[in-house]
């Protein structure tokens, strides 16, 4: 059986899940939104050694999909803010299982919080 979703053919759910979210960067970017509204700039910073580039790309993407929103307010210079979706949200508790999976692959234990945070939670609770 086979599904489609923005003109792209699935054979699974995990497929589609994993082309929304997959990569690199996708998952970091989504993470660094969480709960927060940021400029481009302010992305750039929170994710260490993602480009303008590849963020540019797997923001359009991301936005394509659905899963964050982006608005442009019509002043000089032109302000773009970055927010994730209700419907965005609902893959937060995806990517603290990965968080915590990560950190008991990296042998990082409970009491150890600082260690287990991500750089890009790090960057929003500054």
């Amino acid at each position: 059986m086979t599904f489609t979703k923005n003109g792209k053919t699935f054979h699974c759910p995990v497929e589609a899940a994993l082309d929304v979210i997959g990569g690199k960067w996708k998952p970091l970017i989504l993470w660094a939104l969480g709960d927060a509204v940021l400029r481009f700039n302010e992305l750039q910073k929170a994710i260490p050694g993602v480009n303008t580039k590849m963020l540019t790309k797997q923001l359009r993407e991301l936005e394509e999909d659905g899963v964050i929103k982006r608005t442009i307010y019509p002043e000089v210079p032109p302000r773009v803010e970055y927010r994730i979706t209700d419907f965005g949200k609902t893959l937060i508790p995806v990517l603290e299982a990965l968080c915590n999976w990560g950190a008991n692959y990296l042998g990082i234990e409970d009491e150890d919080a600082s260690a287990r945070q991500c750089p890009t939670k790090a960057a929003k609770k500054k």
